[in-house]
């Protein structure tokens, strides 16, 4: 496989998938410690909008300490860290979201994750979601290829949206145009990187976002969906871009190449 360019550290793609691997797999090792045992938990944001616990903290404190000590010329940008903005003095920045899908982790669901991505010059290069419970983890760097535990990945083949599975907010997959589409809804995953690598395995040919969603949630589960044959892109058909000064995205699409224009033109009235 071919080397990416290599970082202001002088590490290559390589070594930062290696690196985000080790981390990833560290900071679910402590999150299951957290996990089922009624951590402390408050809201942040307006009220009730964003659950964190302290396990989030925790494996934010680990992360940081691994990554940046390993890497100290990048730039930081996490969930569950202050943005001070000296991120955007830097070309290659770690995103990072310590538990994504933070209501699954407290409510004892399965598919929780920890993502992390090496993002340079706005689009991602290196990427890591690991899901501790199911023990999946779901690697890629640019040019590289995906791959679930050390197996290939690639998105369906699906050229239709008549028949295609289709994961997302209830708000779309229940939604009456997509339902006479012909589009079949799948299990709501609260984890969105997740949601995302489920179209890059092929498990499900369609994921969608409402707007909202921040880099966090996204950049290393874009690279993944991008290194298996997919687009991840807002209804308009536009390639995210990371590390911007404001973090958050609009509605969202990922699916295989093939099928990508379709489900943006099906989708578009129900993402909004």
């Amino acid at each position: 496989m071919p080397e990416a360019d290599t970082g202001p550290d002088g590490a290559s793609a390589e070594a930062d998938l290696l690196l985000l691997e080790t981390a990833a797999r560290r900071a679910g090792e402590l999150a299951l410690t957290f996990f089922g045992k009624n951590p402390a938990t408050w809201f942040k944001g307006k009220p009730g909008m964003s659950p964190v616990s302290e396990a989030d903290l925790a494996v934010d404190k680990l992360l940081a300490e691994d990554l940046r000590g390993a890497r100290p010329s990048y730039g930081w940008l996490s969930e569950e860290t202050a943005d001070d903005r000296s991120r955007l003095d830097h070309t290659r920045v770690f995103i990072v979201d310590p538990i994504d899908g933070t209501r699954a982790f407290l409510a004892g669901g399965d598919e929780w994750t920890v993502s992390i991505a090496v993002v340079d010059s706005g689009r991602p290069v290196a990427g890591a979601v690991y899901c501790p419970v199911r023990d999946e983890m779901f690697l890629g760097r640019a040019g590289g290829g995906a791959f679930l535990n050390g197996t290939r990945m690639s998105v369906s083949s699906r050229r239709s949206v008549s028949g295609a599975t289709l994961t997302g907010p209830h708000s779309i997959v229940a939604n009456s145009d997509v339902i006479a589409a012909g589009f079949v809804g799948t299990d709501i995953l609260r984890s969105l990187a997740y949601r995302l690598v489920t179209v890059a395995a092929g498990r499900v040919d369609i994921g969608t976002a409402r707007g909202g969603p921040s880099d966090w949630d996204l950049a290393a589960a874009d690279l993944l969906v991008q290194e298996a044959g997919g687009k991840l892109t807002d209804v308009k058909g536009r390639l995210l871009t990371y590390n911007r000064p404001k973090t958050g995205h609009p509605g969202l699409i990922a699916a295989p190449d093939t099928l990508i224009d379709a489900a943006r033109a099906a989708l578009r009235s129900a993402i909004g």
